[in-house]
């Protein structure tokens, strides 16, 4: 467990890893999804209305989800228990939204399930899409029952992006910009991945348009945004568009954001717009 650091945040099962994991550190994190199970489930028996009952099984549920996406992640059981195990967490998720539909955490919840077996399909270079998408009904239907629920939001944007369609993406973490300051890098972010998109189609003004966007998002220094926008831009008006003017002007944005550009790029760059900066 060299390096390993963990954190076990209001009797939630959750993980911070720098390093290696050992099957020490795996028996740990596992305890205790484990012990939220049986919370959860005194918490079910002991309830004193449909509310209190239905925050239990939600609560449960996310703990089935949790243990069965941590297990699979680092192929910790056979295919089979992870079925059981999802299975046993969407079953109480389903029953907790059957006994309380005004709360948003309980779809929120709900959908967080939906979107934790998406993400393993992907990983696993699988079709997601039958997840992501009752992924994305649940986490709409949690901002329809609290407009301000920026993790909804967050969550459905993030389904909308990896699900390949990025100007939904736009628009609900335009919304959760208003509610939550995570919202602007998600934005930055997705206008990179919209850019991107639109570049491939060779449909390079909406690119460029998109690419710049997220580049005036951006508040320089690193940023943690996983797309960057600056060398596709200058690669897309270097070779594509020959608009040397705009190359540079992004060179120089790059250059004060103390962004890395490829030589063999700005050496393309200099050569064919007979400019040194």
């Amino acid at each position: 467990m060299n390096g390993d650091r963990w954190l076990i945040i209001g009797g939630t099962c959750m993980l911070l890893v720098f390093g290696g994991c050992g099957r020490m550190a795996h028996s740990l994190y596992l305890s205790g999804c484990d012990r939220d199970i049986r919370n959860a489930t005194q918490a079910i028996d002991t309830a004193r209305d449909n509310e209190l009952r239905a925050k239990g099984f939600s609560k449960r549920g996310g703990a089935y989800s949790e243990k069965a996406r941590y297990s699979r992640l680092f192929k910790l059981i056979p295919e089979d228990e992870y079925e059981r195990l999802f299975q046993l967490a969407i079953t109480d998720h389903k029953q907790a939204v059957a006994l309380d539909q005004g709360h948003a955490e309980l779809y929120l919840n709900r959908g967080q399930a939906y979107y934790d077996r998406a993400t393993l399909e992907l990983l696993e270079g699988k079709d997601a899409k039958r997840w992501f998408d009752p992924a994305a009904t649940d986490f709409e239907t949690a901002v329809q029952k609290d407009a301000r629920d920026y993790q909804a939001l967050d969550r459905l944007g993030l389904v909308h992006q990896q699900n390949g369609e990025p100007e939904k993406a736009i628009e609900d973490y335009t919304k959760e910009m208003a509610l939550n300051p995570l919202g602007k890098a998600r934005l930055t972010d997705a206008y990179c991945t919209l850019a991107s998109h639109n570049h491939g189609r060779k449909k390079y003004d909406t690119a460029a348009a998109a690419y710049r966007k997220s580049i005036e998002l951006r508040t320089g220094g690193d940023d943690g945004c996983a797309c960057d926008p600056y060398e596709p831009l200058v690669a897309l008006y270097t070779v594509e568009t020959r608009q040397y003017d705009e190359a540079w002007d992004v060179v120089h944005l790059a250059q004060r954001s103390h962004k890395w550009l490829s030589p063999d790029l700005m050496e393309r760059l200099k050569k064919d717009s007979g400019r040194r900066d």
